[in-house]
Formats: C-alpha cells, sequence, structure tokens
C-alpha cells in the first residue's frame, strides 16, 4: 500500500529520517539543517526541460556538494543536432548555490557572485527561475546568449515523492517533479534564435534534494501533450529507493491526477530498440521507440555519472482512476537510464 502525505509535515524526522510517501503538492517542509547525513553527502538541483516535436531546451543548476553544474543546452533530437552546450562545473560549491527549500520558490544565480553584464551581455552567467502563481519565467544570459521562457502549469497536481533508502537511514530522495506546463518564449544568440510556442510546447521542472548511496541507478519518464483536445501527462520511474511506500508513477489529465503503482522500463539489446513500459495492475501499457540518444557523461573528482536520455514517440494505453480508458498516439517525449557515482 502506497501512503499518501495528505499534511504539513518535515521532510525528515526527529532523528532525520525520511518520512516516506507521496503527494500531489508541495506538502512536505524541507531543511537542510536537518539533514544528520555528513555535508558532502547533501544533493541539491533545479532541473527544467522544454520542448515540441523537434527541439528541447534545458536548464539546470544543482551541486553534489562537492561539485556543482550550471549548464543550458539546445539541441534537435529529430536531426540529431545540438546548436548549444553551454556548462560550468563547480568545484566544492557546498551550499554557495543557495538552492531553495521549495519548488514553488524563487531561484536566481550569479556566476561568478560579482558578475556584470555589459552591453553584449559577455560577462558571466545570469540564470533565474521566477514563480509567480501558475505562472514560471525561466531567464538566462550566458556568453552572448539569451534565453526567455514563459511556462503555465494546466494542472495543479504534481508528483511529489519523500524515500528511504535501505543502505542508510539518513539516506532520502526528496523529489517533486511538475508537467502539463505549456511553454513559450525564445533562444538568442548573435546569429541566431530560436522559438517554442505554447500551442505545441511543453515543460517539465525536476526539483530534488537528498542523501542517496554513492552509487545509484534509476529509470524515468516524463511526458506532456494533448490527447482529445485535454492536457495530458505521466511521470514515470523505477529502480531508485525503496518504493514500498511511493513510487513515482502518476498520469495527469483534464486537470486532475491519477496515481498508479510500481512500473517497469522494460529494454531490448540496445538502447535505440523500443522500451516497453507497463505497470503491475493492468493500468500502464507503452510503447516507447527512440529516435535520438542524448548520453551524458560526467567525470569531475569523485563524480561520474553517465546518463542516456532517449527522445521519441509513445503510443499504447493508459487507465485513469475512474476506469476510464485512454488511448496514447505518438506522443513525443522521451525515457531515460542512469547510471551514477556521485
Amino acid at each position: 500500500m502506497e501512503r499518501e502525505l495528505l499534511k504539513r509535515e518535515p521532510v525528515l524526522d526527529e532523528r532525520g529520517r525520511p518520512v516516506p510517501g507521496y503527494s500531489r503538492r508541495s506538502t512536505l517542509v524541507y531543511d537542510r539543517r536537518a539533514i544528520k547525513a555528513p555535508p558532502w553527502r547533501i544533493k541539491e538541483w533545479d532541473f527544467y526541460q522544454i520542448s515540441n516535436d523537434h527541439l528541447c531546451l534545458q536548464f539546470t543548476i544543482g551541486h553534489a556538494a562537492y561539485a556543482g553544474q550550471v549548464s543550458l543546452m539546445l539541441f534537435d533530437f529529430q536531426k540529431g543536432k545540438k546548436y548549444l552546450d553551454l556548462n560550468q562545473m563547480l568545484v566544492l560549491p557546498f551550499g554557495s548555490l543557495h538552492m531553495p527549500a521549495d519548488a514553488e520558490k524563487n531561484h536566481t544565480l550569479t556566476y561568478p557572485r560579482r558578475s556584470v553584464w555589459n552591453s553584449d551581455r559577455r560577462s558571466g552567467i545570469f540564470m533565474s527561475f521566477d514563480v509567480t502563481g501558475e505562472v514560471r519565467t525561466l531567464i538566462c544570459r550566458w556568453k552572448g546568449l539569451e534565453a526567455v521562457i514563459r511556462l503555465e502549469r494546466r494542472n495543479p497536481d504534481s508528483l511529489v515523492i519523500n524515500l528511504p533508502f535501505d543502505e542508510s537511514e539518513h539516506a532520502f530522495y526528496y523529489n517533486q517533479k511538475i508537467n502539463c506546463m505549456t511553454a513559450e518564449g525564445f533562444v538568442r544568440t548573435p546569429k541566431h534564435e530560436w522559438k517554442f510556442d505554447r500551442a505545441d510546447s511543453f515543460g517539465i521542472l525536476d526539483w530534488g534534494r537528498g542523501v542517496w548511496p554513492f552509487h545509484n541507478e534509476w529509470y524515468w519518464s516524463n511526458g506532456s501533450g494533448y490527447l482529445n483536445g485535454e492536457m495530458f501527462g505521466f511521470n514515470l520511474g523505477c529502480g531508485f529507493g525503496n518504493t514500498d511506500t511511493a513510487s513515482e508513477n502518476m498520469l495527469f489529465y483534464q486537470g486532475r491526477s491519477h496515481k498508479l503503482g510500481k512500473v517497469d522500463f522494460i529494454l531490448g539489446k540496445d538502447y535505440g530498440d523500443p522500451w516497453h513500459l507497463k505497470d503491475r495492475e493492468g493500468r500502464l501499457d507503452l510503447w516507447f521507440y527512440p529516435v535520438y540518444d542524448r548520453e551524458t557523461k560526467i567525470r569531475l573528482l569523485w563524480v561520474d555519472n553517465n546518463c542516456h536520455q532517449m527522445f521519441g514517440s509513445f503510443s499504447g494505453r493508459a487507465v485513469l482512476d475512474d476506469g476510464t480508458e485512454l488511448e496514447v498516439k505518438d506522443l513525443i517525449s522521451f525515457a531515460e537510464h542512469a547510471v551514477n557515482n556521485w
């Protein structure tokens, strides 16, 4: 039985152990001071992804205490072409990034801390995530680049989980994923401009805080699009943490969330082969057909991360809480497999 967290309570109890379960809103209170693990084991990140049927834009601010990253990437997954790949690695950032304690809070990063933007905007990095009600505004200025994206939530629910790990009572994974956001805006350099239209562009937030084992692995997929004229979305995952009290599997449709149990990711011999995603209760049966592998590798100090984020299309069926069966056809999104040491 999965446990839904309905009241406002701390992420960690008085002994620094996670309060396990899931919720549909930001009901838990995250406090870094309550963490009992060593400070170099704390991990925090904000990751936004904006995509349509061919373009994908990603903003990242995050750290694993002894190593951090600020990045912006833009690529065309239909053509297999990368347009922008800006990446600044940070050595020993620890708490200096001032990551917010709530996914509903604003976050602004300036690097170096005293950077000044002159007329050609080539000095330093500025990245800002502003939250005003249901609207999020993402801004980045970096090496002559300017990106401005406006996201608007179309479903008040999201997927929030707080998971323990069997390896340590003080290890935890507190995460919120928000999808079903329309996206509009632009990315502009001195020579090029790329635009996102709210009619066919969608945004995702992956917001995470936690302490977990040095070696870890996960499967994750998240998608948004229109189905029967209504906003439809899903978040699916497995392999990470102890999911006995909560899985990160949820459907979104017509402004409501529908909780699923555990979901299995079944892969072929190669990442480019079709993936089969299905739950254990007969409510989800999706086939994913990859067209592009955005493989990322990060090696810095003790960090050794490898992720295959596959972009392609989903088709199959999904069943809502009331038994309504939805046919999913050619929904463009991604599924990924990550193996990390950090």
